[in-house]
């Protein structure tokens, strides 16, 4: 048999289901990786006597017969933007080392219900900013994959950002599957750079509640998994209204798993030429054909379609979200939780904990909001920007009238070494290319690994769905997944 290890989710819950081995076999086997794998810095905080706690409940429920489904007993990482009771919650920012919340955010709490096992809160880029998880207080986190050749051969990589604590942890096999979060591709494209899988859920799918916030019109929570059926199961256990988020949206959570059929005859797939860029890798434009190849030969209908504004997305984003951010962050002042250093005054208590709680990438990001909110810039940039972003919407809504999903690459690139564009933000802000016109819309969207790259490294293909519509979305890239027939590991 496998390790334990190297069973999918839905593997391992049907086992669990048989007997074949306990809930507290399957998590000290994830405990016992997670010791070998340190040198990858997937984990800030490692929750080893919670985990066994949870596994022996999920086995107690087990024995009593009242399982409570496919996610009992199934370890999980959670990244460190999720508040979790008594662990460390800190989003990767030194601002709130040592934070322990007194609560539960609502997507952890519904996979505890759910019988989940909680094995450690995972590293981030600080305050989800970032497309390397280069920038968290913790220091980097590494990718498992090393490049074959090239010039990057042999050396570290970054997984992505910012939840690449998450989609390390899960592509080295010492997580089932992670929590993460996405504001503008934050799940979606550290999924392709690890070479799994990837799901931004509908804006308003998943509580927000007691998730730190970004970008609070952006943010959304979405599951990494080794599979889209492993995504199809914990979205089951994460979405779901929650009367504590005002911008949750109260529908019924259907079963994400019996949509993946393999049926996508007749499915019309939009392929857009705005996404045609010039400089994209010939190897990334082949991989999108090959995409494009794959759902023609299951029965799909490829249809081209525009989407015009998609040039703007990018800077429009770069608006929208820091302005966003600069509200949000302004309540890490010293005075209540977290950390604070001392001044002479109150005015001087909150610089001096500002300047050395946050980063050099958020401190960029707030100031770069705060001037766009300020007197007389409001409307040549926030307002302006909203206007885009409703364009942006625009163009997706009427590209549904002629097709059911859009195929896109989740990437420019695969992943780069680290350090590598570590001195240009302009440059790291890029690699959200493909991901940010779908978060600017509140669209679902999801990153299946498709190949390699010359240099054996993975790349996603990224597919992007109408409203609520994960559903078709989580169907066709089932189809995808299993054309791909992606079986690389690190």
């Amino acid at each position: 048999m496998a390790a334990l290890t190297d069973l999918t989710i839905a593997e391992a819950g049907a086992a669990l289901a048989k007997g074949d081995f306990t809930a507290r076999e399957l998590t000290d086997a994830y405990l016992a990786a997670m010791e070998t794998a340190r040198g990858l810095n997937a984990y800030i905080e490692e929750t080893p006597e919670r985990a066994r706690v949870m596994a022996d409940a999920s086995d107690a429920r087990r024995a009593a017969g009242k399982a409570n489904g496919p996610l009992d007993g199934i370890p999980l990482a959670i990244k460190d933007l999720f508040c979790t009771e008594g662990a460390l919650s800190t989003a990767g920012s030194h601002i709130l080392d040592g934070f322990r919340p007194p609560y539960e955010s609502t997507v952890t709490q519904k996979l505890w219900d759910a019988g989940a096992v909680m094995l450690g809160k995972v590293n981030m880029d600080e305050f989800a900013m970032g497309s390397a998880n280069i920038t968290s207080h913790y220091g980097p986190t590494l990718n498992p994959w090393k490049a074959s050749s090239g010039p990057n051969a042999g050396k570290d990589l970054v997984p992505g950002g910012s939840s690449g604590g998450s989609a390390a942890a899960v592509a080295a096999h010492i997580a089932a599957g992670a929590t993460g979060t996405d504001t503008g591709g934050s799940i979606r494209q550290p999924g392709a750079f690890c070479g799994i899988v990837g799901l931004k859920p509908t804006y308003g799918r998943c509580s927000r509640w007691g998730i730190i916030a970004f970008a609070s019109s952006l943010d959304q929570a979405g599951p990494i998994a080794r599979s889209v059926e492993d995504s199809a199961i914990m979205l089951g256990g994460m979405a779901g209204y929650d009367p504590k988020d005002s911008t949750s949206v109260d529908l019924v959570v259907p079963d994400y798993r019996k949509a993946l059929t393999g049926d996508i005859r007749g499915l019309r797939v939009g392929v857009p030429a705005e996404y045609r860029m010039e400089g994209t890798p010939a190897e990334i434009e082949a991989l999108w054909q090959q995409g494009v190849d794959w759902l023609r030969e299951a029965g799909a209908e490829i249809v081209d379609i525009s989407l015009p504004h998609t040039k703007y997305a990018l800077p429009a984003y770069y608006i929208v979200a820091p302005a966003e951010a600069s509200s949000n962050l302004a309540r890490y002042d010293g005075m209540r939780y977290g950390l604070r250093v001392e001044g002479e005054d109150l005015t001087d208590t909150y610089e001096r904990t500002r300047a050395a709680g946050f980063g050099h990438e958020v401190q960029r990001r707030v100031m770069i909001g705060t001037y766009v909110l300020s007197a007389g810039y409001y409307d040549a940039y926030y307002l302006k920007a909203q206007r885009v972003r409703t364009r942006i919407a625009d163009d997706f809504k009427a590209a549904w009238n002629s097709c059911d999903v859009i195929l896109t690459p989740t990437t420019p690139s695969a992943a780069f070494a680290l350090g590598e564009k570590q001195d240009d933000p302009i440059a790291m802000y890029l690699n959200d290319i493909f991901t940010v016109p779908a978060s600017m819309a509140g669209l679902p969207a999801i990153s299946v690994p498709a190949g390699l790259s010359a240099d054996g490294l993975p790349l996603g293909l990224h597919l992007i769905g109408p409203a609520f519509g994960e559903e078709t979305l989580l169907r066709a890239a089932g189809v995808l997944e299993s054309a791909a027939g992606f079986d690389a590991k690190p």
